[in-house]
Formats: structure tokens, sequence, C-alpha cells
């Protein structure tokens, strides 16, 4: 074993030891094998390579290689994780910093792992980019995202590339699945308050409350968050307008801020329907989210606004590129994945077939198109792991004897917030 330490330069910053990679992986799999490249890759243009394999070859390839910076090893399926990860330590060098992904969605398991065993950082599957984005790649990078201090609810803004591509359903739909099937205290804002359309497709009422309080210079009043939202079910409301044609908002700078500090309180998600416009509620309402959403239809137009949104600046608390969705794909004569792809130069992260008889049918009977099963549900489901939602909801069974799940201690801090 190289016991030989990295040295500070005279300025006190580290310098890595000639061709040393920065990072080394082992996964188990190749769904996960690709989220992490796709986390990692806008992060560690160089130095990266992730290989086929799980704890046990990490130990084995460790005995005859050079330490990386970090090494990220998969421990699914493993019968007797802590000691492979004991047998791990003694083949690589103390400086190196351990990241681990396993199966394991138990808060006890965590602690055993990053405080008994040294582990930087430990994600269980199914990852996300989001995931790796906001817990891998501070302890690669060694930069940390903004801090939220504010904490509470998190904000999600979902973005249409251009009118027509079908944002306001997949938005309407996620906050249906959180907070119905997910049962988290969701609530939707359709920030069109002229035309949007978000209240009918959720069933929902519209209100004065969401004008009033982005034009009020002043601070939200505490009871805002409970009697502005019109409520869809007991874990599901939608705050939304029907303003007059001509009557355009008077913003008051910062009223948006205060607006979110307040529902975050409330809340476990923000749905944001959030058209790109530039006008300062907007704007601002896209630097206070945690995750962006942009939701693109397979036309070249769509291509060129697409580029556009993944230009734009990231607000401080987002640490990743935004989720790419293609939606109504397969539709006739419309452009290919594969020719997006090559034109964005950036992958899609969730695809939605074109489904105009299911979409017909959810208006004509007034029921989400998430309420039944099938291809677009099963996007959503994708979907909202990638915003963040934390549940048991694709297929975890649980043990025997389960201690506190990570989940379930996601959603305590939550809920204890709100």
């Amino acid at each position: 074993m190289d016991q030989s330490l990295e040295r500070g330069s005279p300025g006190g910053e580290k310098l890595s030891r000639p061709n040393r990679l920065t990072v080394l992986a082992f996964i188990f799999d190749s769904v996960s094998e690709q989220v992490l490249r796709d986390g990692l890759a806008e992060f560690v243009a160089d130095g990266l390579d992730i290989r086929r394999g799980n704890i046990k070859t990490a130990i084995t390839t460790m005995t005859r290689l050079q330490t990386p910076e970090v090494l990220i090893v998969d421990i699914s399926g493993e019968e007797y994780p802590l000691q492979s990860l004991r047998q791990l330590s003694e083949v690589v060098e103390p400086s190196v910093r351990v990241l681990v992904i396993g199966e394991t969605d138990e808060v006890e398991f965590y602690r055993d792992i990053t405080h008994g065993f040294g582990v930087a950082e430990y994600l269980f599957k199914p990852i996300t980019r989001e995931a790796v984005a906001r817990h891998f790649v501070p302890m690669i990078t060694h930069k940390t995202l903004r801090e939220d201090t504010a904490g509470g609810g998190r904000v999600v803004a979902v973005m249409a590339a251009r009118g027509g591509a079908g944002a306001t359903t997949i938005a309407g739909n996620i906050a249906w699945y959180l907070g119905i099937s997910g049962k988290r205290h969701t609530v939707f804002i359709d920030t069109d308050l002229h035309t949007g359309y978000g209240a009918m497709l959720l069933g929902g009422k519209t209100g004065p409350g969401l004008r009033m309080v982005l034009e009020s210079p002043d601070p939200v009043d505490p009871i805002f968050a409970d009697a502005a939202p019109q409520p869809i079910a007991d874990r599901l409301h939608i705050l939304a307008g029907d303003e007059p044609l001509l009557k355009p908002l008077q913003y008051a700078p910062g009223a948006a801020r205060r607006m979110i500090g307040a529902l975050r309180i409330r809340y476990n998600f923000i749905m944001l329907d959030l058209p790109f416009l530039p006008v300062a509620s907007h704007r601002e309402l896209l630097d206070l989210a945690h995750h962006r959403v942009v939701v693109m239809d397979p036309t070249l137009a769509s291509v060129r606004d697409t580029l556009r949104l993944l230009a734009l600046p990231r607000g401080p608390w987002q640490p990743q590129s935004p989720t790419l969705v293609l939606n109504r794909h397969g539709r006739p004569g419309s452009l290919t994945r594969k020719q997006i792809e090559e034109a964005l130069k950036t992958k899609i992260d969730v695809v939605i077939p074109d489904l105009p008889k299911q979409l017909q049918e959810s208006v004509g009977s007034g029921k989400p198109m998430v309420s039944v099963r099938g291809p677009f549900l099963n996007a959503i489901i994708d979907l909202s792991r990638e915003i963040g939602f934390v549940g048991l909801h694709d297929g975890f069974v649980a043990p025997a004897n389960p201690g506190m799940s990570i989940g379930g201690l996601f959603k305590g801090l939550v809920n204890s917030r709100g």
C-alpha cells in the first residue's frame, strides 16, 4: 500500500500526485453507473473512471492500483457490508475520500458507516443526478452549495421550452402524485395569473391571494400559507389566479421570496408552473428553486428554446443543470430522441411518449393522467425521483425488523418545519 500523502504547496493548496485519478468508482448495475456518470461529468471533466463491479471488486483492484483522491464503491448485495468496508480501509490510503452507494435505507446503517468507518457520504438506490450533485460533488470539488438557511420544503420550478410543450400538465400531475400518492404536503402554484389553467387541470379554485401577495411590499401575513392556497385534497393545494387580461401585475420587489418563505414552512413541496418570462417575479421565483425542470416537445423550435433555457445561470441552491423532459415523444413527423440529444449536446433525462388518447380521456373525465397506470405514470415516478422525492413508491420492500429509514428521517425533518 502506498503510504505517501499529498503535500501542501507553499500557498497551502493541495497538490495531487501526477497521474492520480480524481474519482474511481465501482458500480454494480448499469442504471446507477449511468446516473453517476451523468451527475459527475459536469464537475469532473478529467480523471473520472467508472468500472462495473462492487466493493469486492474494489478491494481486489486497490491492492494493485494507486489510490485515487475519491473512491466510490457499491455495496449492493453484500451480506456483510461493514466487514467489506473494513477490508477496503486496509488497502487504501487514509487520505482517500470514500463514497458509498447501497440498497439499505436505514439511519442506523448510515450512522455506522459514516461515523464508525469514516465513509464521507452514502446514497441509497435508486440514486439520482440531484442526489449525486448535492451530496457527492462537494466531496469531490471541495465546494459546498450555498447553505439554504431558511429551511423548510423543497421548491421545484417546471418550465416549458415554449408554449404547448405540456409543462402545466406535467407540473400539475407531479403535484397530484406528490400530494395524493406520496402523501406529502404539496402546493401547486400556477404563476400565469391571467391565462393559466392549472386550477382547471386539478379541479381547484382560483383566488386573489397570489396576486395580492406578489403586489404587497409588506411581510407576508402568517395566515397566508393556510388561507390563500385552495384545497384539492387533504395534502394537495393550489395557488392560482384568474385576473382580467388588461390588468397587469404590479410586482413588489422581494415579494416572491417572502411568499416562498411562508409556504415552505407549511409544505413539503412547492411546485411552480413557471413559464420563463422577462419579468421580475418569474426571475425571482426561478432563482429560489432548488430544482429546475425543462419540458420540451420534439420540434426544432423547442430545441432552440431549450438551449436558451439551459444556458440560464443557476440559482444559489441548484447543484445541477435542469432535468430535461421530452414530452410527446414519437408524435408523427417529429424529431427523434437521438436527433434532439445530438442538437442539444446533452442527454434527455425523462421521456414521455405521445399519448393523445389518454390526454383526451383525462380532460373528459377530470381525472389526472397520473392516476392511471401506464407510461405516463412511470415517467412521473422517474421525474419525482429526479426532483428529490423520497418515498416507498417504487417497489421498495421494508426489512422484517426495520429501523427508521433515511426516507423516513427526511420526511420527519421536512414535516417538522411545516
